[in-house]
């Protein structure tokens, strides 16, 4: 047997009840037609999308554009160079925004924390130039920093002019950029991500309600951000979370703030009802422990650098089967993030996740006498 064999490790994923016969599996139908111009419904863990229309044209985000807005400020918080209790003074063009407004006046100087919930809970035009103004200079400047963010996240068909979305010629994204975004903006900020949930926000004495009313008529819905222009008509953004599996879901162009409301409870029902999502495997976590030649150690822990999650059809999770593929034999030395092999995770024979294995720990060289020891047993072997 060559030394270069590859061996398959066949892990089984049926867990306690789940090796047991099953009811069959609940057909999935086709996903509901909407009246939208487009929109999307993708798992936030594993990134499938379960329903896609005209998700990828070009449309007017409004509001929407507030997210990315958030998603810059957040940045900015966690790196250190804004704080929440930092006052922001206003300027006349914070002032005289047009549209939605927290009602903010010229030359007050204005915490950081109460922009950012007049900005997301009240919609504020105002709030948002402010912040833009106050972290980049310009609201122009603080546009191309979110054209940069957009890069980043993979956003292709994302370009920003301002902070409000107020409309303008090359101010554009689509529905699967924004559920991209959403996504981006949960995993890396899940402390401020709270903030859309909160219902309502008083400034200078005028109480105004979130406008997301998604918040009031499911309690599984913990966010997003609404968007009105005439050009874009209405749009919503929404994030769920039903027993641990979040859904994010996108509507762009509904002809009525009712319509965003049904069409998107439509989307989150068909996924909660027919999908369910799983964590397979954890980050650094071993998976397997397999042998290890000439090293100060004999095995290694093997797994995964991220969580690898998948969503499938309801009721079939005991349809998976998962293999390692090692490369073998292993030698050190073995450096901790080193790809040593890969998982393949199929249903009924279709591959559905492949991701890398890697090695969990560091492992130097052993001496002479150990190398020459291992060198003789897997020449033997």
């Amino acid at each position: 047997m060559t030394p270069l064999r590859l061996a398959i490790l066949i892990i089984a994923l049926l867990l306690g009840g789940h090796a047991a016969a099953q009811s069959q599996p609940i057909p999935v139908p086709d996903p509901p037609q909407l009246g939208a111009d487009g929109y999307i419904l993708m798992d936030f863990h594993s990134g499938r999308v379960l329903v896609d229309q005209n998700s990828d044209v070009r449309r007017d985000p409004a509001s929407i554009t507030k997210v990315m807005t958030a998603f810059v400020v957040f940045n900015e918080l966690r790196s250190g160079d804004l704080t929440m209790d930092e006052p922001v003074r206003i300027s006349e063009k914070a002032w005289r925004a047009p549209g939605s407004r927290m009602f903010i006046e010229v030359g007050n100087d204005i915490p950081v924390n109460d922009l950012i919930r007049g900005m997301i809970i009240q919609s504020g035009n105002d709030a948002s130039i402010a912040l833009a103004e106050h972290i980049a200079g310009s609201e122009s400047t603080f546009a191309a920093l979110m054209n940069q963010y957009a890069a980043e996240l993979g956003m292709t068909n994302t370009h920003y002019t301002n902070a409000t979305g107020l409309p303008g010629d090359e101010h554009y994204s689509t529905a699967a950029d924004t559920a991209r975004l959403v996504q981006a903006l949960i995993e890396r900020f899940p402390d401020y991500y709270r903030l859309y949930s909160e219902r309502e926000f008083t400034w200078g004495g005028i109480t105004q309600s979130n406008r997301n009313r998604m918040l009031w008529q499911d309690p599984s819905v913990d966010g997003v951000k609404t968007g009105y222009t005439e050009a874009a008509q209405y749009c919503l953004a929404t994030s769920a979370e039903r027993d641990g599996m979040r859904l994010i879901s996108v509507v762009m162009g509904a002809e009525t703030p009712e319509q965003r409301v049904s069409q998107s409870k439509s989307l989150l029902n068909y996924g909660y009802r027919f999908f369910e999502t799983h964590r397979l495997y954890a980050a650094d976590e071993p998976i397997e422990t397999p042998r290890l030649w000439k090293g100060v150690a004999d095995t290694l822990p093997v797994g995964v650098a991220e969580d690898v999650f998948i969503t499938l059809p309801a009721d079939t999770y005991d349809q998976l089967d998962a293999r390692i593929r090692l490369n073998e034999p292993l030698e050190a030395p073995v450096a901790a993030g080193d790809r040593v092999g890969r998982l393949s995770v199929s249903r009924n024979d279709e591959v559905v996740r492949e991701r890398d294995i890697i090695a969990l720990e560091t492992v130097p060289e052993a001496g002479f006498v150990g190398r020459t020891i291992d060198t003789v047993r897997l020449w033997l072997n």
